[in-house]
């Protein structure tokens, strides 16, 4: 059995059991508990279990990332805006990558209708796409991360290494000076192979995000083409990310059309 596949089989049997003990897991999967011990440290470091003396149990609520619909409601307006901006760069006929997240299903939104290919890791996304004729729809397989809809990990990595399309669109955790965050290792991991399949990487962020900093590093600023923030974002905020050299939009939020102002050092 492969790593990822045992991995795979050991996050789906916590998750599905609530606990689950070191030797039910090494009987259950035929390896060592020396193996299944490093296996479960692996995904306590992700952020998607709790490790216990002997065992593993499902991460607490209070730990795990808000539900997308109570994170869809957060900074709303300065979302769609930032959406109508993306979406207004985006051609017909593009090919283009969605990464799971609000904002991101904001600009998925703002799609509906155009002929486009869209690839997406997001159940969410997908399902707006599904019985959409005028769009190709490529949904990348994996772990699906629980209260998100958003698959991760190394069967959606492989799935992209033969992907190529015009825009990867990301949002992120967090941005500072030292780079962008996200929540978990798992999740940074599938995003940077999504920055590899696209010849430009735009990611989509409301004020809030810039100058917090999450968990796990994505990576740095200057490996970002085009930042799309809304127009709260506060002069200190602006200068942070020109100083990278990464091109800033700052979406109009009263714009019928959308159309951001362009800011690049």
């Amino acid at each position: 059995m492969l790593v990822e596949e045992r991995r795979q089989k050991i996050l789906d049997l916590v998750n599905e059991r609530g606990f689950i003990s070191l030797g039910e897991l090494a009987r259950s999967l035929a390896a060592s508990e020396s193996t299944i011990r490093r296996d479960l440290d692996y995904w306590g470091q992700q952020g998607f279990i709790k490790r216990t003396h002997g065992g593993a149990v499902v991460l607490d609520e209070d730990h795990a990332l808000p539900a997308l619909e109570e994170r869809s409601s957060r900074e709303l307006e300065e979302k769609r805006a930032i959406a109508k901006a993306a979406a207004a760069r985006i051609r017909d006929g593009d090919a283009v990558l969605l990464d799971g997240g609000t904002t991101t299903l904001e600009v998925a939104r703002q799609l509906l209708g155009r002929s486009l290919q869209i690839v997406t890791n997001s159940l969410p996304i997908a399902n707006l796409f599904a019985s959409r004729r005028e769009v190709d729809l490529v949904i990348l397989g994996g772990y699906v991360y629980p209260r998100t809809g958003v698959a991760l990990g190394p069967l959606t990595v492989r799935m992209m290494q033969e992907v190529h399309v015009h825009q990867t669109i990301m949002s992120t955790g967090g941005i500072t000076a030292k780079g962008l965050f996200n929540s978990n290792m798992l999740l940074v991991e599938t995003e940077r192979q999504m920055m590899r399949c696209a010849d430009e990487v735009v990611v989509v962020a409301d004020y809030t995000k810039i100058g917090k900093q999450a968990l796990a590093f994505l990576c740095e600023l200057s490996d970002v083409d085009t930042l799309i923030v809304d127009g709260k974002a506060t002069a200190e905020q602006r200068k942070l990310v020109e100083k990278a050299g990464v091109r800033l939009l700052i979406a109009d939020e009263s714009a019928a059309g959308g159309n951001g102002e362009e800011f690049r050092r």
